[in-house]
């Protein structure tokens, strides 16, 4: 048996890695102080093992939350206001390099690459093109999956003419492939070709319901999954949630990080006042997702039908025929949200009006007077007047969602068009504006030179769920990404340290420990449990640790993103006991992707170690077989280590020292699986 300095070198000393699984390890039994000689007696140090193990109970009373640092009470804000919309891995964030030879399916959105105005100075298409040319740009073997119909583009009536339409679009060879009808592997029609196009979408019922079956053919082959069409981020669909099931990694393109970007500046509260512009209909559907904006905007005009709701909550006399039915209580309350904060509720002061016996006469009404027979088509001058005024006053942010549509519509009506130009004006003297929905969208195109002066969302469905408090399926689905840079000078004392990551660091006791008696090295946490983390950050505070630091996040898809930017050598991984759950097999190796372990082996320098312990056997072959299979070569069991007893496995913990959940398997006579794993120093 070789010696601990031997197999941790290049650590240069016995290191102890304990890590207790949650929610597993919810009853545990203590391991007593003398159990922990690698770690020391001091009876300070004692009590936080205590205490932070009394934590996992809910019973921690050392610290309040008062003690933690404000960079740490910033971070669990910002993550909660985030919960929505959290923060996603990007193609741009995406490692190039790992794109080349690689099977990539891209969701694109039918309504831009199948216009038939490409032009590029329309962000969402330049967006949208950027996506495909940078994945050939990478090498990347691409299979493009869509809706569509003749609503988009009436010459779109077959696969092969949306096929030859995106080659001169995108100026590469896309060819059309029934692999989904057919039922033949992708693998195949990918060997000469670079670009394939799947069937319509909205030919497959699987597609609607986010069939598994029908996203795992969807995805055969797949290595990758990149989702541009956020439109239908809203929406359950196989191909944009399904399909992220099947594929190592699932990211947003270009435009997709755009919109989402979008739609999270809309509602930030950097600028004031906000004034929100609110047309269309169907008040009582929305009604969540106005008293939403009605608590973070500064002004709500009303310019569509909802605004006879409005007016009718505010004690005016509206004509019943006006008024939908069943909104009544829905419009009190946003009236009342808004009043409490003493925000204005603008509504029309006046109409333009169509007789349906005069057709083609238009007559101005004041609102309080709609004559009968006489139906609003138009808000009228005076109205038009109010807003351009308020607007005027606020000069610094305004969003302009839904149409300024009636019962009746006409093709004379100007409402529109002004209220597009007041707006554009308004972008020009440095006010920030927002247009939802493709109505409000295409008003704006007709009316304004300068469509980049505004931020489009061009899907308002998106944008009311996600008012309504509602996650974005298609947003949620993808994988997530740490959303800051870290300052490692303000973490460690010594950021150049050699750095060990415990992955799924739990309870944090072991970097706890580490952290106190290897000062020459840096240890890091990473953690999908915030309550746990906190409690492991009051320590750090508390013990004034300057080599030790925890993160809140899903390793399995934000380790590259954060260890590929420390400054010095990470020299050894670790993950012990991984909790896999067997109510649903789908789910229970989530945890281990392929591009976990790719990222893994990257970022250890030559020599470097990755240490894999399990008390159930068929999780610890997993682990073993991901990184044998995923390692792109760089990885081998370690050869000192004797495989020829105990089937393979490690006979006692190479540390010296057992964790919490590993002294409680053993106690109850269950065997630990452990492996060693070593990266080579032949690797260019």
């Amino acid at each position: 048996m070789m010696s601990m300095s031997q197999l941790l070198h290049p650590l240069g000393a016995t290191l102890f890695f304990s890590n207790a699984r949650d929610p597993r390890s919810r009853i545990l039994k203590w391991v007593p102080p003398e159990s922990w000689s690698c770690v020391g007696r001091d009876a300070g140090f004692s009590r936080l093992l205590v205490a932070a193990q009394s934590s996992r109970q809910g019973n921690f009373s050392s610290a309040g939350p008062n003690e933690t640092s404000a960079k740490h009470k910033a971070f669990f804000r910002e993550r909660r206001e985030s919960d929505a919309l959290p923060y996603i891995q990007t193609l741009g964030k995406f490692p190039k390099e790992e794109l080349e030879d690689k099977v990539v399916m891209v969701r694109f959105d039918s309504a831009i690459l199948l216009r038939e105005d490409q032009d590029h100075t329309v962000q969402s298409n330049l967006y949208a093109h950027l996506t495909i040319k940078y994945l050939l740009e990478a090498r990347a073997r691409i299979v493009l999956v869509s809706d569509w119909n003749g609503g988009i583009n009436s010459k779109f009536l077959d696969l092969q003419s949306v096929a030859e339409h995106l080659s001169v679009v995108l100026g590469v060879n896309v060819v059309p492939s029934h692999c989904l009808s057919h039922y033949s592997p992708l693998t195949e029609a990918l060997e000469k070709m670079t670009v394939l196009l799947l069937e319509n979408l909205s030919e497959f019922k699987g597609e609607v319901c986010n069939s598994l079956e029908f996203a795992e053919t969807l995805s055969s082959g797949v290595d990758i999954f990149v989702n541009d069409s956020f439109s239908q981020s809203h929406k359950v669909l196989a191909s944009t949630v399904g399909v992220t099931h099947f594929c190592y990694s699932s990211v947003a393109g270009f435009h997709f990080e755009e919109s989402l970007r979008k739609l999270k500046n809309a509602l930030k509260s950097d600028k004031r006042p906000h004034i929100a512009i609110i047309g269309g209909t169907n008040l009582s559907n929305k009604a969540a997702a106005l008293c939403s904006l009605a608590s973070v905007c500064d002004g709500l005009v009303f310019v569509g039908m909802m605004s006879f709701q409005i007016m009718h909550a505010l004690g005016l006399l509206v004509p019943l025929n006006h008024l939908e039915l069943g909104a009544t209580k829905e419009a009190s309350e946003l009236v009342q949200v808004a009043q409490d904060r003493n925000i204005p509720i603008l509504y029309p002061k006046d109409f333009w009006c169509l007789n349906e016996n005069v057709p083609d006469q238009l007559e101005l009404f004041p609102a309080h007077a709609l004559s009968k027979g006489w139906m609003p088509v138009d808000i009228g001058p005076r109205t038009l007047d109010e807003i351009k005024t308020l607007l005027k006053k606020s000069k610094q942010k305004a969003t302009w969602i839904g149409p300024v549509k009636f019962k009746s519509c006409n093709s004379s009506a100007i409402g529109a068009s002004e209220l597009a130009c007041i707006l554009y004006a308004l972008s020009q003297d440095d006010c920030d504006v927002t247009i939802v929905g493709s109505v409000a969208t295409k008003t704006i195109t007709d009316e304004s030179s300068s469509i980049p002066a505004f931020s489009v969302i061009e899907n308002a469905s998106v944008w009311w769920d996600f008012l309504k408090g509602r996650k974005l399926p298609g947003v949620m689905a993808l994988d997530r990404a740490y959303p800051f840079d870290i300052d490692w000078k303000s973490v460690y004392s010594e950021p150049a340290q050699p750095l060990v990551v415990d992955i799924g660091s739990g309870n944090g006791l072991f970097l706890l420990g580490m952290a106190k008696k290897w000062k020459h090295l840096n240890f890091l946490g990473l953690e999908i449990n915030e309550k746990l983390v906190r409690r492991c950050l009051i320590a750090v505070h508390q013990l004034d640790f300057k080599n030790g630091y925890f993160i809140a996040t899903n390793a399995t898809s934000t380790f590259r993103s954060i260890v590929s930017n420390y400054p010095g050598e990470v020299i050894l991984v670790s993950i012990q006991c991984p909790n896999p759950d067997f109510n649903k097999p789908e789910h229970r190796w989530r945890m281990l992707q392929k591009s976990l372990v790719e990222a893994v082996a990257d970022l250890l320098i030559p020599s470097g170690k990755v240490f894999l312990q399990s008390d159930i056997k068929a999780v610890a072959v997993r682990m073993k077989e991901q990184f044998l299979r995923y390692g792109k070569g760089k990885l081998s069991i370690l050869q000192a280590q004797d495989t020829s007893t105990n089937g393979g496995w490690l006979e006692e913990n190479p540390f010296g020292i057992r964790s919490d959940w590993e002294q409680h398997v053993l106690d109850r006579g269950a065997p630990m699986y452990r492996l060693m794993l070593l990266k080579s120093n032949n690797v260019q």
